[in-house]
């Protein structure tokens, strides 16, 4: 397999897992993204992966709901523990070794998280799932897989997501949106664009972590992206 990554970090959304069911997850989807995970991994390359918890519970959302700020975002953290051991249980079915990560302990649930033992995992062929965000409230998952990434010395961010790059606008709703094939950090800052927020856009500028948007829920994408073909956005 041609590949022109050698280690990954992969950003899923928890909302893509629900598939067409407006919640919870989509066994269908969630077997769809195993297999895709597992095909790159087979080819030799090095996957560590942050799934959100959006299908779950959105911190945020329950904060307006009268959650305690602190308490919703923790109950968020959660829903990426559940996210990620059924992406875990998916991917050991289809016989691809994982290892679930968490950012505060839980064990036997996962390990508590650690740098070296991620890329040990990594080294030995396991999927590294590193669940939990950053283990802190007021930090959203998309800065958690920005402070992984560079963690675990990845050569680039993937944010799997249903849209198929960065776009001038949403292009669900405004039809003359057109598609950046590259964009600066910079100019993701400038233009206001919704990729991510902004503290994770700004850990990855400074620490030189590229990121490609692209559309996850066509099967056979994720492997065209490590090829290195020119599919989705490259940030840098």
């Amino acid at each position: 397999m041609r590949t022109k990554y050698k280690r990954v970090l992969l950003k899923l959304s928890g909302e893509s897992l629900m598939g067409e069911q407006g919640y919870g997850i989509d066994t269908k989807r969630l077997g769809e993204y195993a297999t895709q995970i597992k095909e790159i991994a087979s080819g030799g390359v090095q996957v560590a992966i942050v799934i959100g918890g959006g299908n779950i519970f959105r911190g945020l959302s329950g904060a307006s709901k009268g959650f305690d700020r602190v308490k919703g975002d923790q109950m968020g953290m959660l829903a990426t523990v559940i996210n990620s051991l059924a992406l875990s249980s998916a991917l050991e079915a289809a016989g691809q070794p994982t290892k679930v990560f968490t950012a505060v302990n839980m064990f036997p649930i996962g390990e508590h998280y650690s740098k070296w033992k991620a890329i040990e995992a990594l080294n030995n062929g396991a999927v590294s799932i590193i669940a939990g965000g950053t283990g802190n409230p007021f930090f959203t998952t998309d800065t958690g897989s920005a402070l992984r990434g560079i963690e675990v010395e990845a050569d680039v961010m993937l944010k799997g997501t249903r849209v198929d790059g960065i776009y001038t606008a949403d292009p669900e709703k405004d039809p003359t949106a057109t598609k950046f094939s590259e964009i600066t950090y910079d100019e993701v800052y400038t233009r206001g664009l919704k990729v991510m927020d902004l503290t994770a856009t700004a850990l990855c500028k400074e620490n030189n972590l590229p990121i490609v948007v692209f559309d996850m829920d066509t099967p056979g994408n994720l492997a065209k992206v490590i090829a290195g073909e020119p599919i989705g956005t490259l940030v840098y």
